[in-house]
């Protein structure tokens, strides 16, 4: 029986190869088009021109202007549109984006798809079908290039080549004309715009427009042409014909037309940027300010190890934590501040700096096991004051209602903290994709705009705030040296001595700690 083994051994490769490409493919190099070259751009630059080098900023807080701000700016662009995700779920949102995107290439917008290699798992000819237009080219990050062809060989891939493929592209940039822009912590999916059931994420993200959009453009242009950008036509057994585009584009709107008619208030809730537009209005309410847009290298990925601090954008963001002097308030959805992050936060507070968190409950995040990272320093946080609330499960499962945060409600059970941002001194802003944790600081992939304005720190302080309500949070607190829970049901305030959460949440908290996972969260 030992001649098994080898065709055992075929038979794996085999299957390790498979997903690769037939053809050869070429990769040119290309660079975000000028603002100038569109009209949209243009009034832009005359909109930004008595502001003399400031860009505009709005925060788009809840889920239904980022949707739109999303949607309305394909529908500005003239010249270009520029991408970048880490995560792109299928869904009603994601579908009618794709189709504004198609009309958009239709009529001559040049379209560039960068998306994390991650978000392609088994979906290659499914994205690589949208690039067959020819406005449309879409390249995958960091790609696996061995098993690609199912779930089994990508896992084990992976494996073979842990060291690189653990290190993602977490960047969000939405680029139009090289003129305005998004950045935030949402990702594409009907989860990040409240339009799935029982699933819903809080996110923020802000609009900003001008110099801030041609600074994230060489961010995007940085990624792009990195080595580690490959087309997706790289990894399909054969190109994509426009038959089979034509083909794809009737599947989409044979769908959009049965949520249509199956889902009407949801669909009609999405669609009101088609009858009600807001970006002019948005345009006349910007904030204008300084600001630094802030990203890590691409070549962070390569690195050996722990990466260059030069290649980091915590090395970038560092004067801004370090100059801090009366108030620090962070927003991070998963955070494990590590030794370092410890000893920082906690020199601070001593320092007489107010120290503020908010980040998930137990019971509401959907990574139990980046809070068994953070759990461990809770107390040591809280001896030196640093002030910690936990957003907790909310109720309303069914499709009641919940309490508003961030502009919109809760709506089931599962809805979850994703929000990235901090608050300097009620000064300075900055919101990204940015989680206060080792996988942002160290292997992953990040990109956010600090803001230097008192008005636009007061808007994001005024969400955190809200976030830390009793009613929506927990205040994690030290009671004769044991950590409880404190918040508000029904307005009475009440204490919890056991940490709120299932078993099994407990369990992978509990595990990831057990294992030593912490650098890997």
């Amino acid at each position: 029986m030992r001649f098994r083994q080898p065709l055992l051994a075929l038979l794996l490769l085999t299957s390790l190869l498979g997903g690769c490409a037939s053809f050869d493919v070429q990769r040119e190099p290309s660079q975000a088009l000028p603002a100038s070259d569109s009209a949209f751009g243009r009034s832009i630059k005359a909109q930004a021109a008595s502001h003399e080098g400031k860009s505009g900023f709005r925060l788009l807080s809840n889920s239904s202007e980022a949707f739109t701000a999303r949607a309305e700016l394909i529908r500005n662009a003239q010249s270009s549109l520029d991408l970048q995700y880490y995560i792109v779920h299928d869904g009603i949102s994601t579908r009618m984006l794709v189709e504004e995107l198609l009309k958009a290439a239709d009529r001559g917008v040049r379209v560039r798809i960068l998306l994390d290699d991650t978000t392609s798992d088994g979906l290659d000819w499914t994205i690589g079908t949208l690039a067959a237009h020819p406005q449309i080219e879409i390249r995958l990050f960091n790609p696996l290039h061995l098993g690609r062809a199912t779930g089994v060989t990508r896992a084990m891939g992976r494996l073979f080549d842990l060291s690189l493929q653990h290190r993602r592209m977490h960047n969000k940039l939405w680029l139009a004309d090289n003129s305005a822009a998004i950045v935030g912590g949402r990702n594409l999916g009907d989860e990040y715009f409240d339009a799935k059931p029982n699933l819903n994420f809080t996110d923020i993200d802000m609009l900003g427009i001008g110099p801030v959009a041609e600074q994230l453009g060489h961010s995007f242009d940085q990624y792009w042409n990195s080595a580690l950008s490959k087309p997706i036509d790289e990894f399909l057994s054969r190109k994509p014909t426009q038959k089979d585009l034509q083909n794809s584009r009737t599947r989409l709107e044979e769908s959009l037309e049965e949520t249509r008619k199956q889902n009407h208030a949801l669909y009609q809730q999405l669609m009101t940027f088609t009858t009600n537009p807001r970006m002019d209005i948005w345009r006349r309410e910007l904030i204008w300010a300084w600001n630094q847009a802030l990203w890590d290298a691409p070549s962070k990925v390569l690195s050996k190890g722990e990466p260059d601090p030069h290649l980091l954008l915590t090395t970038q963001l560092a004067p801004a934590l370090e100059g801090v002097s009366k108030e620090l308030i962070m927003i991070s959805a998963y955070f494990v501040p590590g030794q370092p992050g410890l000893v920082y936060l906690t020199g601070r507070a001593d320092a007489g700096v107010s120290v503020s968190l908010l980040t998930n409950s137990l019971e509401a995040t959907d990574v139990p096991a980046v809070h068994g990272g953070y759990a461990p320093y809770r107390k040591a946080l809280l001896e030196h004051g640093v002030k910690l609330y936990e957003l907790r499960r909310q109720p309303g499962e069914g499709g009641g209602s919940g309490p508003v945060f961030y502009g919109r409600s809760f709506r089931g059970s599962d809805s979850s903290l994703h929000s990235k941002a901090m608050i300097f001194d009620q000064q300075k802003s900055f919101i990204g994709s940015f989680n206060f944790d080792p996988r942002s600081v160290l292997w992953n992939t990040e990109v956010g705009v600090l803001v230097d304005s008192p008005e636009l720190a007061a808007y994001v302080q005024k969400a955190a705030l809200e976030g830390m309500a009793p009613a929506l949070s927990y205040q994690v607190k030290l009671e004769n040296d044991r950590v409880v829970w404190v918040t508000e049901d029904d307005g009475k305030m009440h204490l919890l001595t056991k940490e709120p959460g299932s078993w099994w949440r407990r369990f992978n908290s509990w595990f990831s700690t057990a294992v030593g996972l912490e650098r890997m969260l």
